[in-house]
């Protein structure tokens, strides 16, 4: 795990505080939570691609023929 220091504002770190002891936990426990929910990540699920089937072929083969497809295209 990488350590990080950032500045807050007073108030918000003073709301950092409470809510970390509000739940009996680190306060960057709820940083990461924080971060990682704005950055619509979680540890416990893998990482989605928004760029996964953005250009769907129309066929199942494609992956496995991708040679052959890109010789065509590119030749």
């Amino acid at each position: 795990m990488k350590r990080t220091t950032i500045s807050l504002p007073d108030d918000l770190s003073a709301a950092l505080q409470r809510e970390a002891r509000r739940r009996r936990v680190p306060v960057s426990r709820i940083a990461r939570d924080a971060i990682e929910a704005r950055l619509g990540r979680s540890a416990d699920e893998p990482r989605k691609l928004p760029f996964a089937a953005l250009g769907r072929s129309g066929t199942r083969s494609t992956a496995r023929n991708a040679e052959k497809i890109l010789e065509r295209e590119w030749s």
